[in-house]
């Protein structure tokens, strides 16, 4: 199944399935992109006939990323380029937030943070990467402290995201345009390098039914997937005509994907049954 939905005068810069319903998806578009204007949250409903919107949200700034609760089905936090940050509930779409202040605070990247990422393994870590050309490693027991460092790139890193299988590899992604694995037992050299986008990483996605499979969203208007363990691209997915800001992986049906650029498009599909890789 592949299907396309137009987002009419709004640039896409992040899509997200939902972790409750095979259905559903969400994506956060930008007005002129991103560069000024208004943003908009379309939550849609996936079906043979058609993507259909079920809820669109609008804010007065860009918007830039998004997420699902992982505690409530319709629950969507959503960042802005405004700098806030706002929760919103699909099933209420008046509700509103009763606490509006940080938690905790991590200092320590001295320029733009473009991702973080949760370990689905080891609760309470989290992973970040930024202008700053380093990935970080967070533990919440150490609020005061980053549990681990490296310079992972000679550019600004833009993406990152965990293996699903194996609790110690993280990858990312960025302006070099190459993808690697870290293993956070030895952050010296890299488990793996993924060479073949022309242009920038923007958005790094590792697959939740193969433990080497990652998918990859660029500024060279592709998606590639990937073989970790043996560096090999196995496809090339060309359906974009700008950039590829957002990428993901459906939970529930194995193989399929969403993905949203700006040329206003967000498309879900099928990719090949690939032959199951081995595991990192």
């Amino acid at each position: 199944m592949n299907q396309t939905f137009k987002t009419h005068s709004r640039h896409g810069y992040s899509v997200k399935f939902s972790p409750y319903f095979s259905q559903r998806l969400v994506c956060a578009t930008s007005q002129y992109f991103g560069i000024a204007g208004c943003g908009s949250l379309f939550v849609l409903d996936v079906s043979p006939e058609g993507i259909r919107p079920v809820q669109i949200f609008d804010w007065n700034e860009s918007l830039f990323d998004v997420v699902w609760a992982e505690n409530n089905e319709n629950i969507l936090v959503a960042s802005s380029g405004d700098g806030s940050i706002q929760v919103w509930d699909v099933a209420q779409p008046k509700w509103d937030i009763s606490k509006d202040q940080s938690l905790q605070t991590f200092a320590g990247h001295d320029h733009i943070v473009y991702n973080a990422s949760w370990s689905p393994h080891i609760h309470g870590l989290f992973a970040s990467v930024s202008g700053d050309r380093t990935l970080r490693l967070w533990d919440m027991r150490r609020p005061d402290n980053c549990a681990r460092l490296v310079h992972a790139s000679e550019g600004e890193i833009l993406s990152c995201d965990w293996c699903k299988y194996d609790q110690n590899i993280v990858f990312t992604g960025g302006v070099d345009c190459i993808i690697k694995g870290w293993d956070v037992r030895s952050l010296k050299f890299p488990t793996c390098e993924l060479r073949g986008h022309k242009y920038a990483v923007r958005r790094i996605k590792a697959s939740p039914f193969h433990g080497a499979i990652v998918a990859s969203s660029s500024y060279d208007f592709t998606v590639k997937i990937w073989d970790a363990a043996k560096q090999e691209c196995l496809d090339t997915i060309e359906h974009h005509t700008e950039f590829v800001y957002g990428l993901d992986f459906n939970l529930h049906v194995p193989d399929q994907m969403a993905d949203c650029g700006w040329d206003q498009l967000l498309h879900v599909y099928n990719t090949p049954p690939y032959s199951k890789p081995q595991n990192l």
